[in-house]
């Protein structure tokens, strides 16, 4: 648990799910943290455990989360179901899907299994799409996140200065990308779909988690999300693997993605180099304003997939040659906190 978390809230806590729990409360210990202000705790009973996550209202809004939650639910995803809700507090009983992340359980064997259980509810949630129902992944937000990387990957990670023509460099690969992102087939998307947010449960795999910032936008951006995770890799050939996989089922579901599958694994990568664009500069976030410098050892894999990225594509060549330069320049002194 934090350091800073108050054990006066933490006794509200305590007193709330005391209150609205089917049976009496033996033992409340801190299940997971993400990075955001939300805490979560497993509440145990004589026989089962829920969840109660706790979303103080100064910094985070619980109503999007119950909203969106339902809407995948009743698509057809495994999201938690909320038994009892005190908004003015930022408390929600939640059903619990254990302690078993796909990232924990991931492996050779497993793998195959998981991801194709994974397919198979992206499909449901991104068939259930409806635009005007989530806010629009669209021109002002896509940019915002890619805006990161130069004010906290670069300048205040790396403590480096963009010149003049670096900058321009950035803006012209930013437009380029965007270009591609906003052509894309829209439906919903989860946006941070990936082996820490999906749970490995008994039945109707997988248990679907943080979904409270879910937008309607590229089609591509929760697959890039989930095989180009930050914090598991796997050999580009079995990746290729289960996204054609995803795109051929997408194709029979009657889903809008271009009838050629090199069409849309390029519409794949671009997505990739938004998304990891925008990884980096949150990492430095997380790092150097919120203090979670644990997001540090995560940089080199997403780093590794963006230049990845940007050596199949000569109009990503430019900005391939800013990332060398900016390696180049890099001092050891922008690691030391």
């Amino acid at each position: 648990m934090r350091a800073d978390y108050s054990l006066e809230r933490l006794e509200r806590l305590r007193q709330w799910t005391e209150s609205v729990l089917p049976a009496p409360l033996i033992l409340l210990e801190p299940a997971s943290a993400d990075a955001s202000f939300r805490r979560y705790f497993r509440a145990t009973m004589a026989h089962g455990s829920q969840v109660v996550m706790d979303a103080p209202p100064s910094h985070e809004d619980c109503r999007p989360f119950l909203r969106i939650g339902r809407l995948f639910r009743a698509a057809g995803a495994n999201t938690p179901e909320i038994h009892a809700e005190n908004l003015e507090e930022g408390f929600l009983l939640l059903s619990d899907f254990g302690a078993t992340t796909y990232l924990m359980a991931l492996n050779e064997a497993s793998a195959d299994a998981l991801y194709r259980d994974a397919n198979s509810a992206l499909l449901k949630i991104q068939l259930a799409s409806r635009a005007g129902e989530l806010p629009d992944y669209a021109t002002e937000l896509l940019m915002r996140e890619m805006r990161l990387f130069p004010d906290w990957y670069v300048a205040r990670h790396l403590k480096l200065e963009l010149t003049e023509a670096q900058r321009a460099t950035l803006e012209a690969t930013f437009a380029a990308v965007l270009a591609n992102n906003l052509a894309q087939s829209k439906v919903y998307v989860h946006r941070d779909w990936h082996s820490r947010n999906l749970m490995v449960t008994d039945q109707n795999n997988p248990g679907v988690l943080d979904f409270q910032d879910a937008v309607y936008g590229p089609i591509t951006y929760d697959l890039v999300s989930i095989y180009k995770d930050a914090y598991i890799a796997w050999d580009e050939e079995r990746l290729l693997d289960w996204v054609i996989r995803y795109w051929q089922a997408a194709r029979q579901a009657g889903l809008p993605v271009p009838a050629d599958f090199a069409d849309f694994f390029r519409d794949f990568e671009w997505m990739g180099v938004q998304r990891h664009i925008k990884v980096l500069g949150i990492f430095a976030r997380l790092c150097h304003r919120d203090g979670k410098a644990a997001y540090l050892k995560d940089m080199p894999l997403v780093m590794h997939y963006l230049r990845k990225a940007c050596e199949r594509y000569v109009a990503l060549h430019p900005f391939l040659k800013l990332l060398d330069e900016l390696e180049g320049q890099r001092v050891d002194v922008a690691y030391t906190f």
